[in-house]
């Protein structure tokens, strides 16, 4: 956690947490968490929801709300519920952060103007952030005020509007230049449903095009929910803010858990190098070394000493993620053959099933094809399947080898199985 700190020092976080996590009992906590990244001299904007406690209090009421997420058409009865339960939301907040002897602030820092008329259909009470009074926020965070921001905005003519709040968040996030912004959720993260829309994968880090590949193609394997945090995060991060996290807001120290480690536990969408391939260093060699020795103790890689690896560390590629080696490959020429031989493809433990390995083969055979080498080769004991299926590579035969290579491959006895791809 520490060598996080310094980063992040005088910067801003803004979080938006949906109305149900207010209201969950973890919420005490994550303002505990508020206070310990406020002692850290970090800034903390605070963006709410309020559409659990507008369901609870239409039911009081017996009404029927137009709208639920400030998205669609807000009549005046349910902008009259919005503002009941978001003020109710807001002083909650403050409640819990006196009680946390940290100072927050609910103002009129969203000017709005009205949705209009969409499609045909007047939206009414639904409004839209025309502009963020930056200046009143900053004032606050400068004089150790926390900004509560609810989904709320008045006009010129002090008219109310109701507004999303993943929305708000964003131009909150973009107008105070935030280094990150924290969806806190009552669901994991972004999570690609079963057929039954049962949870399945949970997609744990994705840059902004995977994201809007996911939005395009994946759409339908995702909550209602989950559409709209990915494509306010997307937007988000196109507009600046370096790293968008959308976790679950009812995990115990999730939020310290995201912010200051690398694994996190929900989803980030990044904008930034986040992650990053590069050329192994000679200060990299023997943590590559410990990287590869259990596969080289499962004789599933080749074993390779660390003065091998030292001797061709210019070979040697890694990934990182946020400065932590992740995983590692190497890539050997044989130019008279016009051939490259992908290896030592490894990934950390923890970092497994994250799409590291495909990222690493991907980045490798397009540099063996920069190198002019018309096909990729690898050998594999015990990963065959991977890099047919995952890889697009088909089996071969040691003659499909450089000459000096099948030395090495047969004084091996190994018997490794050889694959290779063509590069077209």
């Amino acid at each position: 956690m520490l060598r996080y700190v310094p980063q992040y020092r005088d910067r801003i976080f803004v979080i938006a947490m949906d109305g149900g996590i207010v209201e969950c009992e973890n919420f005490r906590n994550l303002l505990l968490d508020v206070a310990l990244l406020r002692s850290l001299r970090i800034g903390v904007a605070l963006v709410h929801g309020a559409g659990l406690q507008i369901r609870k209090l239409a039911e009081q009421t017996g009404q029927i709300p137009s709208n639920f997420d400030g998205t669609g058409i807000t009549d005046a009865a349910t902008l009259q519920l919005s503002l009941n339960a978001a003020n109710r939301v807001s002083h909650e907040i403050l409640e819990g952060l006196s009680a946390h002897d940290l100072r927050g602030a609910c103002g009129n820092a969203l000017v709005a103007h009205p949705a209009g008329i969409l499609q045909g259909v007047d939206h009414q009470f639904t409004g839209r952030v025309e502009r963020v009074d930056t200046p009143f926020l900053r004032a606050l965070l400068d004089n150790d005020i926390i900004p509560v921001i609810p989904p709320l905005g008045c006009d010129g003519e002090g008219s109310t509007f109701r507004l999303n709040s993943d929305a708000v968040a964003v131009e909150v996030a973009r107008s105070l230049q935030a280094v990150k912004l924290i969806y806190l959720t009552e669901f994991p993260g972004i999570t690609l449903l079963r057929a039954d829309r049962s949870e399945g994968e949970l997609l744990r880090q994705l840059n902004v095009a995977e994201a809007e590949l996911v939005l395009k193609k994946q759409r339908a394997e995702l909550s209602p929910a989950s559409v709209s945090k990915l494509t306010y995060a997307v937007k988000a991060a196109q507009e600046g803010v370096p790293r968008v996290h959308i976790i679950d807001g009812q995990v115990e120290e999730g939020l310290l858990g995201e912010v200051f480690s690398n694994e996190g536990i929900g989803t980030l969408i990044h904008a930034n190098e986040y992650q990053a391939i590069r050329r192994a260093r000679k200060k990299d060699a023997r943590a590559i070394y410990a990287l590869i020795r259990t596969g080289m103790e499962s004789d599933e890689l080749l074993p390779r000493a660390l003065a091998e690896i030292e001797r061709r560390i210019g070979d040697f590629y890694v990934f990182e993620v946020d400065g932590s080696l992740a995983g590692c490959a190497a890539l050997h020429d044989y130019p008279e053959a016009k051939k490259a031989e992908m290896a030592c493809v490894c990934v950390t433990a923890k970092y497994e099933n994250q799409g590291i390995g495909l990222r690493m083969m991907s980045f490798l055979e397009d540099q063996a094809r920069a190198a002019g080498a018309l096909e990729l080769f690898c050998l594999s004991t015990q990963a065959v399947n991977y890099f047919v299926q995952k890889g697009g590579f088909r089996l071969g035969t040691p003659d499909d080898l450089p000459v000096e290579r099948r030395q090495r491959y047969e004084n091996s006895g190994r018997k490794s199985q050889v694959l290779v791809k063509k590069l077209n």
